[in-house]
């Protein structure tokens, strides 16, 4: 079977195996070559590769990065079915999500947690953290949430393997927090938003977790948020709550969300999906299309805020140039008036 003709029929209103989800990057890339390239980010704790997907469209100009990364944690399914979504979407759509092609690229990385989503599919399906071996190999597993170098294991997070928030032996301790810090780090003057997918609770977080002070920019944060919350609930009416983690969830420390903010990406938030707790992590198939509908929703309507600020939308360079000029004229205009 084709790669195209597997696309046309997959279901991207379930959930899907590791196995399924590599192939489906496979045949992606090679139906979309013209957008999409598949790119390896690193190994796992057990040794597996982890990839991510850069959609890009040639263009002349240089381009910003809005990055996304779904599945750090292995229990919140709905998420990895989010990237996937999210990505179709931009695929199929030829207006609103491909407009901003022009100016940015998407590095989109559906499973961060590889080991751990195995893990959660073949053997614990409420396990969380990732696989790494610890005690001697008497415990297993690093909150990949809590191992960012972001006041690592402040508050919100423990030393002691067992626990789910266990923060590891140090900050990025763990292949795979070191394999996104890497690249984001290499890439970070470019990227302008970093948006990281989890469950469950309806929120969209802001910087900061560790801390009640707020960030640099947390007006803005909280008002490009409060206006993508918005944007969701006029889909299906679902409330989403927008703040920092410390003020809305609970506090941490570790987190990517926080570190990408420390380093100096501009725009940060973490969503929390579907639901509120009804099911949890057990969120029904027949929940993901409504849940991936909405959440793209509200990542647009950031994706507008960001360009608003930057002036990366399609077409809008032009625009800014050419009235720059215009009014630089009429100033000097009025200089000899």
């Amino acid at each position: 079977m084709t790669p195209s003709k597997s696309l046309e029929t997959y279901p991207y209103n379930k959930y899907h195996s590791m196995e399924e989800i590599n192939q489906w990057m496979k045949q992606i890339s090679a139906k979309y070559t013209d957008l999409v390239t598949q790119h390896f980010l690193g190994m796992t704790y057990e040794m597996r590769p982890i990839y991510y997907l850069k959609i890009s469209q040639l263009a002349d100009n240089p381009k910003k990065i809005v990055w996304m990364d779904c599945g750090i944690h292995a229990r919140e399914w709905v998420s990895p079915a989010f990237c996937q979504w999210f990505v179709r979407e931009i695929l199929q759509d030829k207006s609103r999500i491909r407009r901003f092609l022009k100016n940015l690229d998407f590095y989109v990385l559906p499973v961060l947690n590889v080991d751990g989503y195995i893990y959660s599919w073949t053997t614990d399906r409420l396990w969380r953290k990732s696989r790494s071996s610890h005690n001697n190999g008497t415990c297993f597993g690093t909150d990949l949430n809590r191992n960012f170098n972001a006041s690592w294991c402040s508050i919100g997070a423990s030393k002691n393997c067992p626990s789910s928030t266990f923060c590891g032996t140090g900050p990025v301790s763990e292949p795979e927090t070191k394999a996104v810090s890497n690249l984001i780090e290499s890439k970070k003057e470019d990227i302008l938003c970093f948006l990281t997918i989890h469950s469950y609770g309806q929120l969209i977080l802001i910087p900061y977790g560790y801390t009640s002070n707020k960030s640099n920019n947390y007006e803005e944060l909280i008002q490009v948020g409060q206006k993508a919350a918005n944007t969701l609930k006029t889909k299906y009416g679902t409330n989403y709550k927008v703040g920092p983690s410390v003020d809305i969830l609970h506090a941490t420390s570790g987190s990517s969300r926080d570190w990408a903010q420390d380093i100096g990406i501009p725009f940060s938030y973490t969503f929390e999906l579907r639901d509120e707790g009804s099911y949890g992590y057990f969120l029904p198939e027949a929940q993901i299309q409504i849940t991936c509908e909405e959440a793209t929703e509200a990542v647009l309507s950031i994706l507008d805020g960001v360009c608003k600020k930057f002036r990366c939308s399609a077409n809008s360079s032009g625009k800014v140039t050419s009235t720059s000029v215009v009014l630089s004229l009429l100033m000097s205009l009025r200089s000899f008036i």
